[in-house]
């Protein structure tokens, strides 16, 4: 049996399954320490079941985003660009909000160095360069530098070299690749690398934390966290990149709506207290946004999933005569300021309940708002999603649009922008089910020149080095297979050039999970 658990700016979400079956489920308030809202929804679940029963925990986490977000627990980082002499107008974090760059700044450097996208050198390690940089971080003792070098991804041996180099002459410092961390595009992964690199000492903090929950319940089982493709990564790989969990909740969610339904290809609805999330399942994963992501106001080039979020939820306030719909919210204050709980505040909560479509223990039996006032919201809230699923659609297509998360009920009807609504059971807690069903992954890019190698001849290249890093991360090799080839046109180089990324999954090893 596996537990998954959510962690969710208001609820902490965990579900007991037995294969597909869901034994147990719960959702707990998320308390301020965090730990203690995670005790208690695991104590819950595994009421009447013995410890030992459990083979694995996966969890899925907002705090190293919230950290970001907040500009709190994150350290100072050193960020070494090689690139010179190219680069030299656009220093490291100089597009960063400022209190998120003065929060990370360990100093920035560049030095000659990297690569075309070609192969070819733009220039030699200077070595004098190199030793000042090195007796420079020597005497600012940063707590982690990044090493990006141009093209690295597709070229990284000097970054590698540069990376021991530096781990030699500093110890204790932590040094950090960038082409382990993102993918092409120098800018963007420097960015990812170096808010990662911001989170390692946290990361600690939180690894420790969790492995200490789970013992004082009596667990022995690994302890797993989701990723921000929908699969699992140790606790040890999350020590080294917190940042990969990002966008944990969400692709949950989405694989969560997949594990309900058994819909591969579909559109998904994750309504929650105050926002609505919407993505796109493409062979029962996440599909993955090709666009620079913003975190935290820094421009990266992470995996995520392509999702749309909007301002409705349970919580979003109604405006006068249902004339607007959010994106305010009460958000955790719902019990006390909803119409429905004798408050003063109309709220999404209150029309639903009006409606019929929502019953709520605690709550008023009447109805709170006006049929009118209820019929002009619902006229709101469907043209908002319906608007949100057409730009979600590949190609136009009709697709079902799976509705998810606590607030699934109060979206009304049964078409959304022309598609069939399915509203499975245990939709409530989707987003545990997603994390209690991953899989681990493995990804690998490179870049395909005309007159070199044939495409199938790069896609089989990619293949071996993504499986490679899908067996690394746990998985059982008879189970890796590809959940995605994406080969994109790079316009602006001399020559026919396109990126080609390579992206597998398999079950963790000596682990049944659902079949994708």
């Amino acid at each position: 049996m596996r537990i998954g658990l959510d962690v969710g700016g208001t609820h902490t979400d965990a579900v007991l399954m037995d294969g597909s079956q869901v034994i147990a489920r719960v959702k707990a308030t998320t308390t301020e320490d965090v730990a203690s809202g995670i005790e208690a929804a695991l104590a819950a679940v595994l009421e009447g079941q013995s410890p030992a029963s459990i083979d694995l925990l996966t969890i899925g986490t907002t705090q190293f985003t919230n950290a970001v977000v907040e500009r709190k627990q994150l350290s100072r980082v050193a960020a070494v660009r090689v690139c010179l002499p190219a680069g030299r107008g656009l220093m490291p974090r100089a597009d960063w909000p400022e209190d998120l760059a003065e929060a990370t700044d360990g100093g920035s450097y560049m030095i000659h160095g990297g690569h075309l996208y070609d192969g070819r050198a733009l220039s030699d390690i200077q070595e004098a360069e190199l030793t000042e940089l090195t007796q420079t971080l020597y005497d600012t003792r940063p707590a982690s530098v990044v090493v990006s070098c141009a093209f690295s991804p597709t070229q990284p041996e000097q970054e590698d070299k540069l990376v021991a180099r530096l781990a030699e002459a500093l110890p204790g410092v932590r040094i950090c690749a960038s082409h382990l961390m993102g993918g092409l595009g120098l800018i963007e992964r420097e960015n990812a690398s170096i808010l990662n690199a911001s989170l390692l000492d946290f990361a600690d903090r939180v690894a420790n934390a969790l492995v200490g929950s789970s013992k004082k319940l009596g667990l022995n089982c690994p302890v797993y966290v989701s990723q921000n493709d929908g699969t699992l990564i140790d606790l040890e790989r999350v020590r080294q990149f917190p940042a990969l969990t990002f966008a944990s909740g969400p692709t949950n969610s989405i694989r969560g709506a997949w594990a309900l339904t058994g819909l591969a290809d579909a559109i998904v609805i994750d309504v929650g207290g105050t926002t609505s999330d919407i993505g796109a399942l493409k062979n029962g994963f996440p599909r993955q946004s090709n666009l620079v992501i913003d975190v935290g106001g820094a421009r990266t080039n992470f995996r995520m999933p392509d999702v749309i979020a909007i301002g409705l939820g349970g919580g979003s306030l109604i405006g006068r005569d249902g004339r607007s719909c959010g994106p305010q919210s009460v958000a955790r204050e719902l019990r006390q300021k909803a119409l429905c709980f004798g408050g003063k505040v109309m709220t999404l909560t209150d029309v639903a309940v009006s409606q019929g479509r929502l019953t709520i223990l605690g709550a008023s039996e009447s109805k709170p708002v006006a049929s009118e006032v209820c019929e002009a919201v619902d006229s709101l809230i469907v043209e908002k999603l319906a608007a949100a699923v057409d730009l979600m659609k590949p190609g136009g297509a009709v697709l079902p649009v799976i509705l998810v998360g606590g607030g699934a009920p109060l979206i009304p009807g049964d078409t959304l922008a022309g598609c069939p609504l399915v509203r499975p059971d245990n939709a409530d807690v989707a987003n545990a089910i997603g994390a209690s069903i991953a899989q681990v992954s493995g990804e690998a890019e490179d870049m395909r020149i005309a007159g070199g190698d044939s495409r199938e001849v790069v896609i089989e290249r990619l293949t071996a080095m993504a499986s490679e890093k899908a067996l690394a991360a746990g998985a059982d090799s008879a189970t890796i297979n590809i959940v995605n080839v994406e080969e994109v046109d790079i316009p602006y180089m001399a020559t026919d050039t396109s990126r080609i990324r390579v992206s597998v999954v398999g079950d963790l090893a000596g682990r049944e999970v659902l079949a994708s």
